[in-house]
């Protein structure tokens, strides 16, 4: 009764008019980045950080969380009707959605992807609502030697995860807690890294960061690519799927949404993998495998209730933690920071307006995205008219206009300049810049964790293995590792 009272209120603050025009903003934002190809929903929630830095804290993490799963609704579309995902968790969908689309049911394909992502949305939400709570309630418990555990282990698991090579992206990771000892040492208050700069002495700005290695990195590697505007001919035709169509797409859409949740509670899990594992689990499934890949409406209703399902359970271990699980969740970690809020244990006792009218907000939003979907598909898609070269050269003015007005202070415009051309190296290189500002946003709990620990234990590390909960977790970290190890020197070793 308690968290349906809870949710109660929270439906009242986020039913306010400034509450849904900003979930409104967020998904018609999300659904056409996610329609437009290159930027995606971290280099969008990137730029928009100094707008969203003036919102009161509830107000941007509505809209940024609006952006985030309505780009997993928009990327559907590119992804079904010109085989070219829109965002990356689509890139599944292009496998069947793209072949229905060239057997005349594009329409069909759309409308199931709507359906799937509203159901699979909104079951992501209750888990969120009923799992957070209990999961904060024990993570009290969490004292610094805890903290300091956890988040080794989230910035491991991203980095393990989220990425095709862990030793490159161990490598970001390091890069980023490196970059966030920047500044006074938060014990002694001793001057670290900052080479006689009096600019760094509070520390590189998170905002400028993101919106430099998301931001300007992510439109510079794309404008190697530039598209000069598509225009669609194809017919999308009917949207509502036939009964028979329902029949086919029903258990692809239950099983996706609880694959979907289940791999974003992981950090470092994403969208990428669970629509991937979406995938496989309906092809093993299916009784006529061979359709897959030739326009099997399975192979689009499963991976896009797929995606649609890890973005509402990445906030779990957000909200109830402090870990972000990827970058866009990096990004509403930093902004909440920002703002004052800590996210944690302590987040839904200390601060329950804000935590409920945010998972209010994703129900309003999943039936708002549904109902922008099926009848207003042909108008996102006249979108892809836009000239990539406009909308990018574009944001860069509005990325520099907005990261000044942050401080009046164009220290900040270099810094995110610098940071764009470190991003574009770092994608050119085959290096995941996700891990490096993950690795940034937690080095700083990291480090005041452990100074905090060693200050209890005076210096002594068993006090790590010697607390259940802290033992256990590295148990954890050893088995990762240990696995890591095992999976790179396995395949060697076979060949020799």
């Amino acid at each position: 009764m308690d968290t349906l009272h809870a949710m109660l209120s929270g439906f009242q603050d986020a039913m306010t008019f400034h509450n849904l025009l900003y979930c409104l903003i967020g998904i018609l934002v999300g659904n056409v980045i996610g329609v437009l190809p290159g930027l995606g929903p971290t280099a969008t929630i990137s730029l928009l950080l100094p707008f969203a830095l003036t919102l009161p804290p509830e107000s941007s993490i509505i809209m940024m969380a609006g952006i985030y799963y309505g780009a997993m609704y928009g990327g559907s579309i590119t992804s079904t009707l010109l085989d070219l995902p829109g965002e990356a968790a689509s890139v599944v969908t292009t496998l069947d959605g793209y072949q229905m689309t060239k057997q005349g049911r594009a329409g069909i394909a759309l409308g199931i992807a709507a359906i799937g992502s509203f159901v699979a949305g909104t079951f992501s939400v209750i888990g969120l609502s009923f799992l957070a709570p209990g999961l904060a309630n024990f993570a009290v418990r969490f004292g610094a030697p805890e903290y300091t555990v956890l988040t080794t282990l989230g910035i491991l698991l991203v980095a393990y995860l989220g990425t095709k090579s862990f030793i490159k992206s161990a490598i970001c990771a390091l890069l980023g807690l490196l970059i966030a000892t920047i500044g006074q040492d938060p014990i002694t208050g001793s001057i670290r890294l900052t080479f006689g700069s009096t600019n760094l002495l509070g520390g590189i700005d998170f905002a400028a960061i993101a919106m430099g290695v998301f931001g300007v990195g992510e439109i510079l590697y794309n404008l190697e690519n530039l598209s000069k505007g598509t225009t669609v001919t194809t017919k999308v035709g009917r949207i509502w799927p036939t009964m028979k169509d329902f029949a086919q797409a029903k258990w692809a859409i239950v099983r996706g949404s609880i694959i979907g949740f289940l791999v974003g509670i992981l950090p470092g899990g994403g969208s990428i993998i669970a629509t991937v594992a979406s995938y496989g689990v309906e092809k093993r499934l299916s009784k006529t495998p061979e359709r897959f890949g030739k326009g099997a409406i399975e192979g689009v209703a499963g991976p896009e209730s797929a995606n649609n399902a890890a973005a509402g359970a990445a906030f779990i271990p957000l909200l109830t933690l402090g870990i972000p699980s990827d970058a866009v969740m990096a990004l509403i970690f930093g902004t909440l920071l920002l703002n004052g809020v800590t996210p944690g244990p302590q987040l839904i006792s200390d601060h329950p307006d804000l935590f409920w009218g945010v998972v209010s907000s994703m129900y309003i939003g999943n039936v708002m995205l549904l109902i922008l979907n099926l009848p207003f598909v042909g108008l996102f898609i006249q979108l892809l008219r836009v000239k990539s070269s406009i909308l990018m050269s574009f944001a860069v003015i509005l990325t520099m206009i907005g990261v000044y007005s942050l401080g009046n202070d164009s220290f900040n415009m270099w810094v995110v300049l610098f940071f764009g051309i470190l991003g574009y190296i770092m994608r050119k290189a085959g290096f995941d810049p996700a891990p490096m500002v993950l690795a940034f946003v937690l080095g700083k709990i990291l480090e005041s964790s452990f100074r905090q620990t060693m200050l209890l234990s005076n210096g002594d590390l068993s006090i790590f293995v010697t607390r259940p909960l802290s033992g256990g977790l590295i148990g954890l970290i050893v088995v990762l590792i240990g696995y890591s190890v095992f999976r790179w020197l396995w395949p060697k070793r076979r060949s020799a």
